[in-house]
């Protein structure tokens, strides 16, 4: 009975996967065999703590896995996991055709003893594995593979590395545990990744498929090119046409170098998902951009399937949230699982990077004050007051309790309103008077603060089910020019993330500028050589 269950395990676990079936002769090598059994009788085989020690000293690069092994084994009363009286179970076989195909989960991290696991499945009749040994190896590698496309790098890395949102903890052996005792509750398991994943993951495979093909070639422009606008002939047009046809930016491709209306389409589309300005004028950025190759665009989207492994599904739970991304310069707030606003916005320039971690809103300032950080003091106020003995009348600042601050009104650096979620960074969501910056497709200008384009409608949208504060009423708190709060009633989770390839709504990708240069720090991490 215990063995049908682990079956039923194996199909929950698989269910959080989309089989694909590679024909490559790498991936053909790690086919699930018809019989992995060999001279590998069963037997009611005893895995204690003393195997488990021994196994570890003589596979020492698997040790980090040792506490997890025990409590699977503990779990299942010591006993053998992975093998009945024919042989290897069947999630055994279909675990290992799954870490030989792991690289559309988009890794390439190898199994540290990869040669001794296939020698559990090659189907020769001798192996000079135990059983113990190769109950233990699975064991093994099906932490490593879970470890890997769950949970991915370390927390304690990846919070060096900035990455501050909350991450959820899956203890794989107490997920086993729950499964066993209750199978039917099994089926109904939420999935263990962040829904971007799997988006992202089909568009791997469109773009491994397209990098199988050859890719898409250079498009050459003389040194002194300036642009291309709807009416131009050229050849390189007719490779830009090439290009959009690969990229699904081009329902077709006529191989015309006439710079067409069904061209112009498909540029504003392909700009568009590529953090520019929607335009038919191609510029010399834009090719630029065109002939990153295949294989960057192909890393780039492995590096935010693992950004995707440090997110818990949790959070699409909430019934209200709000996200912003940095690289995108964009925000949106859901709420019933439907986005229902969103907004550009602003956000931390290089020096000033704006913080990735999580927050709850819990109230809205009107007509607020701004209370002068004492680095924009030093920085910026000092030297100015050094300068003009009416600095801070001409800011509309004045000193409070010894320190500066900005009175409310339309030359506040915070606007008219403000969305605080309370946190250690001191950064919170905000109006600004600089409202052209709206309109540059490079958005990082800020102190660290986030500015959001649509204030006004932010605030409406948030109120809305309150019936005593009406637009007009929003209006009137943030032109009172006196500061006045609204304390929400529900607090609304805030994500600030980092993602430079996201699929959207509409099932297309956009890829969007590393601003702050974190993509290639992570690649490194991933693909080093092992």
């Amino acid at each position: 009975m215990k063995k049908q269950l682990l079956i039923l395990v194996f199909f929950a676990f698989s269910i959080w996967f989309t089989f694909v079936a590679c024909n490559s002769k790498k991936e053909a090598e790690f086919a699930a065999p018809k019989s992995a059994t060999g001279t590998l009788l069963y037997t009611a085989l005893p895995v204690d703590s003393i195997a488990i020690d021994a196994f570890y000293e003589k596979y020492p690069k698997l040790k980090g896995y040792q506490k997890q092994v025990m409590e699977l084994y503990a779990n299942q009363q010591f006993t053998s996991i992975w093998y009945e009286k024919k042989g290897i179970v069947e999630f055994g076989n279909t675990l290992y055709s799954k870490y030989g195909n792991r690289e559309l989960e988009g890794v390439k991290a190898k199994f540290p003893y990869e040669n001794e696991l296939n020698t559990i499945f090659d189907g020769h009749s001798e192996t000079n594995l135990s059983n113990e040994t190769n109950d233990l190896l699975l064991s093994n590698l099906y932490l490593f593979y879970a470890d890997k496309v769950y949970n991915g790098v370390d927390q304690k890395v990846t919070e060096k590395m900035g990455w501050l949102l909350p991450r959820k903890e899956i203890g794989y052996a107490q997920l086993l545990d729950s499964i066993l005792l209750h199978p039917k509750k099994a089926l109904k398991e939420e999935k263990l990744l962040f829904s971007q994943y799997g988006k992202l993951r089909n568009f791997l495979q469109k773009y491994r498929d397209i990098e199988k093909k050859g890719g898409w070639g250079t498009i050459t422009v003389a040194p002194d090119f300036k642009s291309f606008k709807p009416g131009d002939s050229a050849q390189a047009i007719q490779q830009i046409r090439s290009h959009l046809f690969l990229s699904q930016d081009l329902a077709s491709n006529s191989k015309s170098a006439i710079y067409d209306e069904e061209l112009q389409k498909g540029v504003a589309n392909y700009l568009v998902r590529n953090g520019f300005k929607e335009d038919v004028v191609l510029l010399p950025k834009h090719i630029q951009a065109m002939n990153v190759p295949i294989e960057e665009r192909i890393e780039q989207i492995m590096v935010n399937m693992e950004r995707c492994r440090w997110i818990s599904p949790d959070l699409e739970k909430a019934n209200e949230f709000i996200v912003v991304n940095i690289p995108s310069y964009y925000m949106y707030l859901s709420r019933g699982g439907k986005k229902i606003f969103d907004s550009p916005v602003v956000v931390g320039k290089a020096m000033n990077k704006t913080v990735i971690f999580s927050g709850k809103m819990s109230y809205i300032v009107f007509s607020p004050y701004w209370n002068v950080p004492t680095s924009i003091i030093n920085k910026e106020v000092k030297p100015g007051m050094a300068k003009n003995p009416n600095y801070l009348a001409s800011h509309n600042m004045e000193w409070n309790g010894g320190r500066v601050r900005q009175k409310p009104g339309n030359s506040n650096s915070l606007g008219l309103v403000k969305f605080i979620f309370p946190n250690s960074n001191n950064i919170y969501l905000h109006d600004t008077p600089s409202k052209g910056l709206f309109a540059n497709e490079e958005r990082a200008y800020s102190h660290g603060c986030i500015r959001v384009g649509k204030p006004r409608e932010l605030a409406i949208k948030i109120l809305e089910n309150d019936k005593a504060w009406t637009p007009e009423k929003i209006d009137a708190a943030m032109h009172k020019g006196k500061e006045n709060s609204y304390v929400l009633k529900n607090k609304i989770p805030v994500y600030i993330g980092y993602f430079t390839a996201v699929v959207k709504d509409d099932g297309q990708i956009y890829f969007y500028k590393d601003v702050y240069e974190r993509d290639q720090r992570l690649a490194n991490l991933l693909f080093k050589e092992e």
